[in-house]
């Protein structure tokens, strides 16, 4: 019985020792964990189990039969995050550069099928050069059998990716269809061909991190949900962003113990809103003085940014703040804010997470880039987000509302549940200069005439008011009460019952 428990004991070691003691100096080398590490911290203290730790790959074709490490490339299994059950994978860099075989796959396809069945997130970290060339077709349809699942999960369960490392070809693809994707800056790289294919193509020369690079993908094409500095940020991070989710669709997000009163007064918000019309304000401010303890977890944070998409929560309840973001050109919606928030409401509504919603907004971003861009098909996405929605939507609009930008961002049209506005709120078809300048062209040529119609119009409609007469608006609140408003709106939603008309699925604007 000994030297059956002493062989144990020996296969499990050489299985922990992935590609060997000098392929794991290589990558402490390069500044990255190896993957069980990373797998320590991510999860809590002696809550890994580990499955298939002894497969192998099955290729015996270019020498591969004589070519076999225990594990094939991927740490596979399950644990806990502040208590709560996760499915995790971990691709092994060490191991053939993390290449994905069939058997590779069929671990993660493994943790899928369990993830899916008992309701729990699954998070992947990514650390591979793609597809394992030696295995062929095996390897394609091994990547296509982690596609179908991650499609399948959609909306069911969260689905994290964390890019740590290489991620190319074949790879790229899962992390894409999962909720949120993050990567560590200067050492991980996300495309889907790398620089020589793109020269050998293209003839442009490009480094990895022009291509795919954390800064690229967080900044310019939005792949990503955020860069964080290191493996140790990121797994932190990770952590802390599961705790604002539920398990899945069939439960609630957790609720945290809160020392925030519900009624607390802002007084200083009476004074966020300047003077001048066209001065900008930092909407994030709002958003924490709102939030229990000020606590955000923020989304997207460097793309579109002229919107704010983040969770926070409220009474220790999760919910999903959107919010336009006046420092950045003045909290226009263009193509990348209405793709970015479109995303960020249909997660919230597939999770059964409120929706609250600040709103300064001046229209869609107008120019013939916009335009050649697709800005018509793009907005729509935030307009069928907000209205297919059948979560609790709670709206407040602080200052410009103007034109569709208005309906758009959560407004009653659209089945907003409770929606509110401060004393400085317009709600108007577009600014009042413009405004008298189209409705009055005839006087265009007299200053004084002009500037009265102006005085009338701003008197008239740069108000919440007539909003309110028709009751586009439920009330007209103090700013220093909006965290206690919203807190009580959210209490009387809780039991809400809302369905859409039954379909095999919509079709949202692409």
């Amino acid at each position: 019985m000994k030297s059956i428990l002493e062989q144990l004991e020996e296969r499990r070691n050489a299985a922990c020792a992935g590609g060997g003691v000098e392929r794991l100096k290589k990558q402490h080398a390069k500044g990255k964990l190896t993957a069980r590490e990373r797998l320590e911290l991510l999860l809590d203290e002696n809550s890994f189990e580990e499955y298939d730790m002894f497969v192998e790959h099955r290729c015996t074709d270019f020498g591969m039969g004589d070519n076999k490490i225990p594990g094939d490339g991927v740490v596979t299994g399950q644990g806990t995050i502040n208590g709560r059950l996760v499915y995790v994978f971990a691709k092994d860099f060490t191991v053939m550069g993390g290449s994905l075989s069939l058997a590779h796959a069929e671990k993660i396809c493994k943790v899928q099928d369990m993830s899916l069945k008992n309701g729990a997130p699954i998070i992947g970290l990514f650390d591979s050069g793609g597809a394992r060339i030696q295995e062929g077709v095996d390897a394609l349809g091994g990547y296509a059998e982690v596609f179908q699942r991650n499609v399948l999960a959609s909306g069911v369960i969260p689905q994290i990716s964390v890019i740590m490392g290489p991620c190319a070809g074949g790879d790229v693809y899962s992390p894409a269809m999962t909720d949120f994707i993050f990567m560590v800056r200067d050492t991980s790289y996300l495309y889907v061909t790398g620089p020589d294919v793109v020269k050998t193509v293209t003839n442009e020369v490009v480094s990895h991190e022009e291509l795919g690079g954390a800064s690229m993908h967080a900044k310019v094409s939005g792949v990503v949900e955020g860069t964080f500095e290191d493996d140790f940020e990121a797994l932190v991070q990770v952590r802390r962003l599961i705790d604002f989710l539920p398990s899945s669709n069939r439960e609630k997000p957790p609720v945290r113990p809160s020392f925030d009163r519900h009624e607390r007064i802002e007084k200083s918000l009476d004074q966020l809103i300047p003077d001048n019309p066209n001065t900008p304000y930092d909407m994030k401010e709002l958003l924490e003085k709102v939030a229990d303890e000020g606590d955000l977890f923020e989304i997207m944070p460097t793309f579109g940014a002229n919107i704010i998409t983040a969770f926070g929560r409220l009474e220790g309840k999760t919910v999903g703040f959107v919010a336009n973001q006046p420092m950045v050109l003045a909290g226009v919606l263009d193509i990348d804010a209405s793709k970015k928030a479109a995303r960020f409401v249909r997660f919230c509504d597939a999770f059964d997470i409120p929706l609250v919603t600040f709103v300064d907004v001046p229209g869609f971003l107008p120019g013939t880039k916009q335009e050649s861009g697709g800005l018509i098909k793009h907005g729509a996405k935030l307009l069928f987000a907000y209205a297919e929605a059948t979560v609790p939507k709670v709206t407040v609009i602080t200052r410009k509302a103007y034109g569709g930008a208005y309906d758009v961002m959560a407004s009653k049209h659209l089945r907003g549940d409770l929606n509110y506005a401060w004393p400085t709120a317009e709600i108007a078809v577009m600014g009042a200069k413009g405004a008298v300048e189209i409705i009055f062209r005839s006087e265009a040529n007299d200053p004084e005439k002009i500037a009265e119609r102006t005085r009338e119009y701003e008197d008239n409609f740069a108000n919440p008011f007539v909003a309110a007469r028709r009751g586009y608006i439920d009330d007209v609140i103090m700013p220093r009460n909006t965290r206690g408003r919203i807190i009580a709106a959210l209490r009387t939603l809780q039991k809400k019952q809302l369905k859409n008309p039954w379909k095999k699925h919509d079709n949202i604007p692409l």
